[in-house]
């Protein structure tokens, strides 16, 4: 069954149809980007939403993600904006692969239709004026007929006429001869005509129209299977990035599961405990006994704490200490001497840290300045080794400043009861960094070590204030060691890598963790090879390394 056999006298109702196609593709078109528009506009809040309950860097929010449920609602909050990513995402590929497509071709349909139509209007066209030459051609037949017809009873009429004279009725019959051979020259057009229109007529109805009819038809039929295709996308777009949602609602549910209120509680502890002992028994003061009053305010002295609670806090010693009385915010000092012993502790060796860092990347960049001048003075053409006697003087001013202040850390922590091992933390600040003799770039002259204790060795005695250096190794490096990995992961997407600093990935392939995630959505990851770039992390499935 077609169009064009069994349509073939509903020009109006195929024409109707098919315009009714075409508006029902665009309203289709107009409902996908509308719905585009809601993913966008509901990506946009998750992402405003995430960025207002993430915490600023250095409030007391960001502080509190030691604790297990706070450090859980940040990867919460990291989840769903990568959840929002991937709601674009879904926009972004409706918008290209349905809205954009669709219309395209929608046009594409627009131009054949009003093609095939505007044949159907000349063929139209073309069969009526045929049927007007050929009514022409009748009339004319007809009005030639009836005079000749006339003419010849006219000539019949005088021919009986006795009256009529012989010229007469030969003119009568001449007049008769001539209209009749006018009648038959228009019966022979007339029945050319009509002979040519019959024709043209079939040609018409049998062959133009069903032929444009069907294409009507067929084109109408690519319509519909590409408009069903668009119906496939609109699922198959979302379809698609359901795992990668999966993946971010499965980090939600983790993160509950990793809250773990027991370690939460002993990070409070860690956090805040303050080394004091509880407030011992007021003495009894008799005042019956002529006692004097002032001899017996210090009922709390007598608990052999330094820098108790009442002092830190400026109270009165002969007053009890009240848990939940306001307390007044202490000065802060920079031997923390305002914290309480054990955070003071803490704290004072987390400056020790902190300190060794900076002294050993001060002894590195020594070490490479002094490399350098070596080779500037072996091969003058590679450069002045003058011109690295600022950078070194500098370098070498910043480590003495570092040791000085090193030195002075170190007594605080010795003056609140740490000092050894947990002084000097020679796990975490390399020797180098504390015994270091250094090429002198004027009169050779070299400083001695210090002793792990931090006091002078038998070989010399230099003053404490000056920089402790130590020995360079006389070759460079070839080149600078790789970060050591700090996990793996597989791919569980293919990802192409096109933007600049990211990678390509295949599904299933293994990478080694270089960077964790900083909340902004990529992974660092090193291949076998050594080659390094970014990757998104919810295409992966991270093991970090414990």
């Amino acid at each position: 069954m077609d169009w064009g056999t069994d349509l073939w006298d509903q020009y109006d109702i195929i024409d109707k149809h098919t315009q009714s196609g075409l508006e029902l593709v665009e309203k289709y078109v107009k409902f996908v980007k509308e719905r585009t528009e809601i993913e966008q506009n509901y990506a946009k809040q998750l992402r405003n939403l995430t960025k207002k309950y993430n915490p600023k860097r250095g409030c007391k929010e960001e502080q509190e993600c030691r604790f297990s449920n706070h450090q859980s609602f940040l990867d919460i909050l990291n989840e769903m904006n990568d959840y929002a990513g991937q709601r674009e995402l879904i926009a972004e590929n409706m918008m290209m692969n349905i809205c954009i497509e669709i219309t395209k071709y929608l046009q594409e349909l627009k131009m054949e239709r009003k093609t095939h139509l505007s044949e159907a209007k000349k063929a139209q066209q073309s069969l009526e004026s045929t049927y007007k030459q050929l009514d022409s051609s009748k009339k004319r037949f007809e009005r030639e007929w009836r005079e000749a017809d006339k003419a010849a009873q006219y000539a019949e009429k005088t021919d009986q006429d006795i009256n009529a004279t012989k010229a007469d009725v030969e003119k009568a019959k001449q007049q008769a001869n001539m209209r009749t051979h006018i009648a038959e020259e228009c019966k022979n057009d007339y029945a050319a005509q009509l002979q040519k229109y019959n024709k043209e007529q079939s040609q018409f109805y049998f062959s133009d129209m069903p032929l444009i009819f069907n294409k009507l038809q067929d084109m109408d039929e690519r319509r519909v299977r590409k408009l069903a295709q668009g119906y496939v996308l609109f699922s198959d777009t979302e379809r698609h990035v359901m795992p990668i949602i999966g993946k971010c609602l499965e980090g939600v549910t983790k993160a509950g599961t990793n809250v773990n209120e027991r370690n939460d509680s002993i990070a409070l502890i860690e956090q805040y405990k303050s080394g004091f002992e509880r407030p011992g028994d007021l003495d009894f003061e008799d005042y019956s006994q002529g006692i004097n009053r002032a001899s017996s305010d210090s009922s709390l002295g007598t608990l052999g704490t330094p820098k108790g609670p009442l002092e830190l806090l400026g109270k009165n010693r002969s007053k009890p200490f009240w848990l939940f009385s306001k307390k007044s915010k202490p000065t802060v000092t920079e031997d923390f001497g305002h914290l309480p012993p054990e955070q003071r502790r803490k704290r004072l060796q987390q400056k020790l840290d902190d300190i060794g860092k900076e002294l050993q990347k001060e002894v590195d960049q020594s070490e490479a300045l002094e490399k350098m001048k070596d080779v500037y003075e072996k091969n003058p053409q590679m450069g002045d080794p003058a011109s690295l006697s600022p950078q070194i003087n500098q370098t070498a001013q910043n480590m003495e400043r570092l040791r000085g202040e090193l030195n002075k850390y170190e007594s605080w922590l010795t003056e609140a009861g740490r000092r050894g091992d947990s002084m000097l933390r020679r796990d975490t600040l390399p020797e180098d960094a504390l015994s270091y003799r250094s090429h002198s770039n004027n009169n050779g002259s070299t400083h001695e070590p210090y002793s792990p204790d931090g006091t002078h060795s038998e070989e010399g005695t230099p003053d404490p204030s000056q920089a402790i250096y130590a020995e360079f190794d006389d070759d460079f490096e070839e080149e600078e060691e790789l970060v050591a990995p700090i996990g793996q992961c597989t791919a569980m997407y293919n990802f192409p890598g096109a933007s600049e600093g990211t990678i390509t990935m295949q599904e299933g392939e293994v990478l080694s963790v270089v960077e964790e995630d900083k909340g902004d959505g990529w992974t660092r990851v090193r291949r076998a090879n050594g080659n390094e770039g970014y990757i998104p992390t919810s295409y992966v499935s991270i093991s970090l390394s414990k």
